[in-house]
């Protein structure tokens, strides 16, 4: 089973604004339209068998519609393998409630993003998120590292996130951009030995960049081989969890990446699917 633990969609009255808008801010290529029928046509392409979509509310007041939104469209798309979490805002003073809320709706964790959300995850605001995510037993995913949209903005580098599991401690914690985009020296030096998951979201090979704007070479660079397996020796196949971050990277492509490393069947496999399966349940 091949599992895709990082996607995004957008309502459809929207998504074409949404990526247009993002693909703009990052300079980068979009492979779908954002539609969750765009999601489950590239997944049928590509042979996922279930993806994980993942909303970011980027205000307080977007949070409980986003969640009863991400309820709905994993009961309605269950059947095409979509799983949707749920979202959480650092400003957000119901946070203990809505928890619970998320949990008996049946989603299997949270995302955060606190580039999107203006704060650092060390932050006591995500801090007391993160410890009653950890006490419900939710899965959280946080963007790690830099972003490709907000160039020199930082919150959430793998010193701020070494600090989150010393004071909280272990949890489902899952950083996303295998451990901290563009971060990933620091992500080496600072996160070996922790309980953490990683995931390849839009880290490997290169970045896609659209026709009509300019990269300078270097800047295209993501991991290559060499450097994924760099950090595969220290988390290892059991803490590393395939992602795609569509519609921004094609999965087709990201399992190709993983399927040339240079690792056993079954490592491939508990990477492509195999480790979220447990996950998630």
């Amino acid at each position: 089973m091949i599992i895709d633990m990082h996607t995004h969609v957008f309502p459809d009255k929207i998504a074409a604004a949404v990526i247009d808008k993002l693909s703009h801010m990052s300079r980068a290529r979009a492979f779908t339209d954002g539609s969750i029928h765009a999601l489950i046509e590239s997944m049928k392409n590509s042979g996922v068998d279930k993806s994980v979509v993942l909303p970011v509310a980027t205000n307080t007041h977007q949070v409980e519609k986003v969640n009863d939104s991400a309820a709905a469209l994993t009961e309605k798309f269950s059947v095409q393998g979509i799983i949707s979490f749920a979202c959480i805002h650092p400003d957000y003073e119901n946070f203990r409630a809505e928890l619970s809320r998320v949990k008996s709706l049946g989603l299997r964790g949270v995302k955060i993003h606190p580039i999107y959300q203006g704060v650092d995850i060390d932050d006591k605001k995500f801090l007391r998120i993160l410890d009653r995510a950890a006490e419900l037993d939710l899965i959280v995913v946080t963007h790690a590292g830099l972003d490709i949209g907000f160039p020199g903005v930082e919150h959430c580098s793998p010193k701020m996130i070494r600090r989150v599991v010393e004071t909280i401690g272990d949890f489902k914690f899952i950083l996303a951009h295998m451990g901290g985009w563009k971060n990933w020296n620091e992500v080496a030096e600072e996160l070996a030995g922790t309980n953490v998951f990683i995931d390849t979201a839009f880290s490997t090979d290169k970045i896609p960049a659209r026709s009509d704007f300019h990269w300078d070479a270097a800047d295209l660079n993501l991991l290559d081989a060499a450097g994924f397996m760099t950090l595969y020796k220290i988390f290892g196949a059991d803490k590393i969890l395939f992602g795609t971050d569509s519609p921004w990277s094609s999965p087709a492509e990201s399992i190709d990446f993983i399927q040339n490393l240079p690792l056993s069947a079954a490592e491939k496999n508990k990477i492509l699917g195999g480790n979220a399966e447990n996950l998630l349940g």
